[in-house]
């Protein structure tokens, strides 16, 4: 089935190929990936049966399939996969988070890393498995992870544990920490306006100017 399913989406999205879209792809992105060229809302709209037909295959199999995509070239096969993950989420469950945390480590970037971080928050819902071990972890994006876990959880926030993640990371130099900290606490103010500030004034010596003012955007 891997091998089918990885030629009829190659197929498909090589149908949709635009070299000069390509290059402007790659070119946002930096020049660290290779495209193919194929915007967002087409991909997912030509792949929604393949994907849609994949209900029920369990967890093995669809981590297998996504794990297979990410080794594909082009990025959109790294998004083809992050979709496949994202519609089949209520199929995984915690003991997937160890091979969804493999993927942050291959052929990482903000894309694909915050995209992981919301599918691990929705498998999560309310827990924190393996995240004390990821925000002690030696790469970054493994510790971004950590910090954006909880996005949209509003009220099922671990307050406690978000203000202790971002205090642990405070001293980072690195943009995308920094970013992730101000990001994590400024989701949070939606349902804690008043709690959030108060961190933010408490820690303004600790807390990057970054990620103090993108905390504080809305409040």
């Amino acid at each position: 089935m891997n091998e089918h399913f990885l030629q009829q989406v190659q197929a498909t999205l090589l149908t949709l190929a635009n070299p000069e879209r390509a290059n402007a792809m790659r070119a946002y992105m930096r020049d660290q990936f290779d495209y193919l060229g194929v915007p967002t809302p087409e991909r997912r709209s030509a792949l929604k049966p393949m994907l849609q037909g994949l209900k029920g295959a369990g967890p093995a199999q669809l981590i297998a399939l996504a794990s297979a995509l990410w080794e594909l070239r082009e990025r959109e096969y790294q998004y083809a996969a992050l979709d496949l993950l994202n519609m089949h989420s209520r199929e995984l469950n915690i003991a997937d988070i160890p091979a969804l945390l493999s993927l942050v480590l291959r052929k990482s970037w903000w894309d694909t890393v915050d995209a992981l971080a919301t599918i691990i928050g929705d498998i999560l819902k309310g827990r924190h498995e393996h995240m004390d071990d990821a925000i002690k972890h030696g790469n970054f994006w493994m510790r971004r992870i950590a910090l954006l876990h909880q996005l949209g959880w509003r009220g099922n926030t671990d307050s406690a544990r978000l203000y202790s993640y971002c205090l642990a990371q405070a001293h980072e130099k690195e943009f995308f920490i920094q970013k992730a900290i101000g990001w994590a606490l400024r989701d949070y103010s939606r349902h804690a306006p008043d709690e959030v500030r108060a961190f933010t004034q408490t820690n303004k010596h600790i807390l990057s100017a970054l990620s103090y003012r993108e905390a504080n955007k809305h409040l």
